[in-house]
This record gives structure tokens, sequence and C-alpha cells, in this order.
């Protein structure tokens, strides 16, 4: 089977190497590139090396070099065309067919580079001709230099349906529309797809031309008598495909090895404007958010690229679809930073207004995916009751479900929750204010002080902040019942900052509440994290065969009380400190607090009590059962 140039050099752009090795090596990064231990021979002092810009690995020790379809072919033992098919399977490319006239098919697409070349060539020599002045004044007005036209390749493709196929005659009609240069109706002469439009090469990462851009004049859009679209992109042909191609890429390739960064923004003026203006690292998706695919080339040129839309409600739109689109292909080391840009302004406009250091301070102060999730959802939609804040909950724990890494997920998750607990559950400070009793008397300090036995007493009861069988129970008891877990993560959250010493358990229980067994006994925990449920438990939820309902609804309330109880003690210590300036209002406040603490203390003897019931019950029914038929009751 003959497999062309063209297709291999295609088929390797869309494969990223280091991603292909880390299957079975592990990589470690070494600035642009990935270093290892050798996997062809043994060695303790890593000098395997892969470049995902130069698409190639290299051994300094065994010589060892090849791109990815070698890799296959070493590492995995495949011959060369399985590993082409493993590898075009990834990369969604069919194999070309194993035939003569596949063969010259492939060849015949190859020679669109040709087509393409010189269509280029013919727009930008319209662009210098008589009939391109009114093109050339646009772009002066547009504050595009003579460097940046010529950089980018400016062309024109003049306001004529045959001109472009009288210009190209040498190529075939066919050629032309395969190429998206023509297009072919039923009945009709195929014609020019871009007309009386600005013309931009869309180049692949080894500079050929491989579709074109068309921006509308602005004259030519006010006297059509029809709706005509701003910016015309070439359709998908056997060179071009637009999920899989970034708008510049080739030349900020380059740049970015230099800045260590990669910018993103929304269209190709875009691009033009920012280099124009200093920042030669920015690349843009063809008209569409980015994909998977495009993600991945951004991850081949920085670790964390920098997102860039305009700061308009369509741009911050686009801005969460890459996030969405991003999250389920996280990995270590490997995110989007994101920059939203002033209301109503695009890179063109905020450079031209401020200069380039205004865009240069926005680069520098990137939002996280995660910031940029937390702001877009807490502003999606009201939060005025207790149902809109659930609603935040559920979309930030949907974007969590989508990330596929177990570490990140499991991160994103705690960082989120803890945001949200926050917010819904804001911290209140018990007590009031200390507002001095009697004339203050300048110069004479003589505060009143409580009996000693009352001071004590005070002391005594603001103690108690350990952890204890309560503690213990709860904790327990989400290991028994994991599926709720993160329903009561926001207060096991609240918990953890006002009690340390439960930090290390709560840590364990939100990061393997997918792993626990429901209704298991709890797991042996490292180091002992997890502590042992209490010996004789006053409660249903840690009781095996008891009511599912009644033990979650215990758990619940159990966990509520748990986590009130510290601000209790809190509140009370913070009575007892100011006692000797204002020993009344202390006092009131103590007793205020202390009844509190008397009715959880009271509601989870209820709960020993129902459960004391429950088990008489059971009991009593094994009793009935167990009874010899002459002793059992009768009506």
């Amino acid at each position: 089977m003959a497999l062309s140039p063209q297709w291999l050099d295609e088929l390797k752009s869309r494969i990223t190497l280091s991603t292909l090795v880390q299957r079975t090596t592990k990589l470690q990064r070494a600035g642009r590139e990935w270093k290892a231990c050798c996997p062809f021979h043994n060695e303790n002092t890593p000098s395997f090396y892969v470049n995902d810009q130069k698409g190639f690995y290299h051994c300094f020790g065994c010589q060892a070099h090849g791109g990815a379809i070698d890799w296959m072919m070493e590492q995995r033992g495949l011959e060369f065309m399985d590993a082409v098919k493993e590898l075009a399977s990834e990369a969604g490319m069919d194999v070309p067919a194993p035939d003569p006239q596949a063969a010259r098919q492939a060849e015949k697409r190859a020679s669109l580079h040709d087509v393409m070349a010189a269509a280029q060539d013919w727009f930008v020599a319209r662009l210098q001709s008589d009939e391109g002045v009114g093109v050339r004044e646009y772009l002066n007005r547009r504050g595009l230099s003579q460097r940046v036209i010529e950089q980018f390749g400016f062309g024109y493709a003049p306001d004529d349906k045959q001109a472009l196929k009288k210009a190209l005659s040498q190529f075939d009609e066919e050629m032309l529309v395969e190429a998206g240069l023509l297009i072919s109706v039923e009945d009709k002469l195929p014609y020019a797809r871009f007309r009386g439009r600005v013309m931009l090469p869309i180049q692949d990462q080894r500079g050929r031309v491989i579709a074109f851009g068309g921006r509308i004049l602005e004259d030519r859009a006010k006297n059509s008598q029809v709706s005509v679209a701003k910016y015309l992109n070439s359709p998908d042909t056997p060179l071009f495909d637009k999920g899989r191609t970034l708008y510049n890429i080739h030349r900020a390739g380059a740049a970015s090895r230099k800045t260590g960064r990669v910018i993103a923004v929304e269209g190709y003026m875009d691009v033009i404007a920012l280099a124009q203006a200093g920042f030669e690292d920015a690349v843009a998706p063809m008209g569409t958010a980015l994909t998977e695919q495009q993600v991945e080339l951004l991850w081949r040129m920085a670790d964390k690229p920098v997102v860039c839309f305009d700061g308009d409600a369509a741009g911050r739109r686009a801005a969460m679809r890459a996030a969405e689109r991003t999250l389920p292909l996280l990995r270590p080391g490997h995110s989007l930073q994101v920059v939203q840009l002033p209301a109503g302004m695009d890179p063109d406009d905020l450079v031209k207004r401020d200069g380039p250091q205004a865009m240069e301070k926005l680069l520098a102060q990137p939002k996280s995916l995660l910031d940029l999730i937390w702001e877009h959802e807490q502003a999606a939609q009201p939060l005025n009751s207790p149902e809109d804040k659930a609603g935040l909950k559920a979309r930030l724990l949907d974007h969590v479900d989508a990330i596929e890494h177990p570490d990140i997920k499991s991160l994103y998750r705690r960082e989120l929750l803890e945001r949200y607990g926050n917010f819904a559950f804001p911290k209140r400070e018990f007590g009031r204010e200390f507002r001095p009793r009697g004339k203050f008397q300048p110069g004479r300090i003589e505060p009143q002080r409580a009996p000693p036995h009352v001071a004590d007493r005070l002391r005594r009861t603001a103690g108690g902040a350990s952890r204890d069988s309560l503690t213990d129970s709860v904790l327990a008891g989400l290991a028994r019942h994991p599926g709720e877990i993160h329903r009561h993560a926001d207060s096991l959250l609240r918990l953890s900052d006002s009690v340390p010493q439960v930090a290390q358990s709560v840590d364990y229980l939100l990061e393997n509440a997918q792993t626990l067994e429901a209704g298991a006994e709890p797991p042996i925990s490292p180091e002992g994290i997890l502590p042992p449920p209490p010996d004789n438990t006053r409660f249903t939820f840690l009781v095996e065969g008891s009511d599912p309902g009644a033990a979650r609804e215990d758990l619940a309330e159990a966990v509520s009380l748990l986590v009130e109880r510290p601000a209790l003690d809190a509140a009370i210590a913070a009575a007892t400190s100011r006692f000797a300036s204002d020993p009344e209002g202390a006092f009131e406040e103590q007793q205020r607090l202390r009844k509190r603490k008397l009715e959880i203390s009271e509601r989870l003897g209820q709960m020993a009590r129902k459960r004391a019931a429950s088990a008489a019950e059971e009991n009593y029914a094994t009793d009935v059962a167990g009874a010899a038929p002459d002793e059992q009751e009768t009506d």
C-alpha cells in the first residue's frame, strides 16, 4: 500500500508524541521537552528525550531515534502498516485503500497543495493590481502595516464568479472544487467561493497553504441586497479540517518556544492585531469553539495556554465552551488559563486604545480554569433562595464529573465545594458587640470580676473541641454510607476548618467517596486517619439492618449538630474572655449558648432513645418468632 508523504505528515501532526510515549514510559518535563530513562536500554540517568514540537524522540545513550510510527514499531513490536492503522484510528483518519485507484486519488490530493499555492499567488497579485486599490486603502484604514500585510499574505478575491477559474486554468476544474475554491451546483457552471473579499491564507504547521479565510469589504456588505457573512472560511477538504487546525500555528509555534506561552484568540484578525503589537505567539480556531484536537495542539506549545476572548457575552460563552471541552482532557501539569478583555473590546481595540502594555498586563494575571467555572456559574442565575443555591452546587458538580483524571477530579471537587460552602454558609459571629456599661472615667479602669467559681465553670464549658464519641460516630457513619458524603461536603469542610483534628479524616472521606462500599465495615485507613466507631453505638446509621431512610435522616442531623457544636464552643470561649470587662453581658450570652448546647445534648439523647426502642422491638420480634407454637399469643 502506497502512503503519500503528505498523508503521513498529516497523521504525525495529529499525534502528540509525549502522550503516546507516556502510556508505557514515565516522562518528566525538561524545559520544552520531556525526559526519561531510556526504554530501549538500561540506564540510571535519563538520556531519553521527547520533543513534541519536532515530533521525534532521541536517546543520547543508545542513539534510538524516531517518531510516532517508529515508537509503535519498536516499543509495541508492530509492523509498519499495523502501527499506521492504529495511529490513524486514534487520529480519526482513514487509511487509503490498497488499490491503484486509491493511490491515484492520494496522488491527486497531494497536488492540491500546488492548487492552493497558485491561488494564494493570484490573490496577492490581485491586491497589488489596480483593482486592489480600494482594498489597500481599507487595510490602511485598519491600521495594518505593510510588513504585516506581507507577513500574513493578504490578498484580494475580485467580485467575479469566473475570474479565479480562468486564472487557474492549468488545473482541472474538479481539483478547484475539491480544494474548496469553486462551488459546484447541479445544472450550473462552477463559480468562485470567495468574491469581493480580503483574503488570508490558512497554513499548516509546515507553512503550506491548506485553506483560505475571506473578510467581506464593508462597502460591498452595505450595498448587498441579501445577508452576507462577514467572514467566510474554506470548507473541509482533503487538506483542511477546521476542527484540527489553528490559524497561525506555524508562526506561533516558533514564537512560543521563546516566550513559553501561547495565546488563543477568537479570530484571525485578532491574531494579526496582536502580531502587529508584538505578540507573535497567538493562534485562533476556525470560527468555532476550541475542539479537543485544538487543545492538544495548544498543549504541544505550552502546558497552560492562555485563552483570550472578547469582553462581550459571546466571548464569555466561548471561553466557557472551551473550558467544558478541556475538562475531560485535563492531566497533571496541563490546563488552560483565561483572560477576559474589558466589556465590548477585542484585542485590536485594547492595544489601539491602551497600548501593548495593557494586553501584557492582562496576560500576566490570567484566571485559572477553576476560577472561570466558579465565576461563570455563580453569575449564571440568581442566587436568592436555597433552591437557587442548591442549583449552583449541582452545576459545579456537573463540571467536576466531566473530569476524567481521578486526582484532578478530587482536587476540583474539594476546591469548588469549599468555595460553595463559604458562599452558601458564611461564617457567623456568635455573641454581641461589647459596649461599656456605666460612666466612663478616664485614667481609671476598675473592671468588675466574677466570683472565681463562676469563671472556672465558664472556662470548663468552653473546652472540649477535641475528637470525641459523636465525632467518631459521624465519621464512621459517613464511611458506612458513602453516598451521603458529598451531600454533606459543605458541612464537613466547615468542620475541618473549625476542628483541625478532623481535617485528615474529612479529606480521606471526600477523596474516597467513590470507592467506599456502602454498608461495609469502615475501612482501615492509613495511619488511623479514619477512627473506628465507638463500641456501644447509640446511632441507627452505624447499626447493620437499620432502616436506610431513618439512618440517613439521623446521620444528617448528627452531622448538623456536630458542625454547630464547635461554633458554640468558640462563642462560649469568646464570652468567657470578656467576662472581666462585661460580666453581665458575658454571663447572659454564656447562658444562651449553654442552653443551645443542652438542646443538642437532648436531641442526641432522643436519637439514642429511638435507637434503643428500635432495638427493643427487634428483640421482641425475635423472641416471639423463636417461641414454641403453644407459647405464642393467640386471639
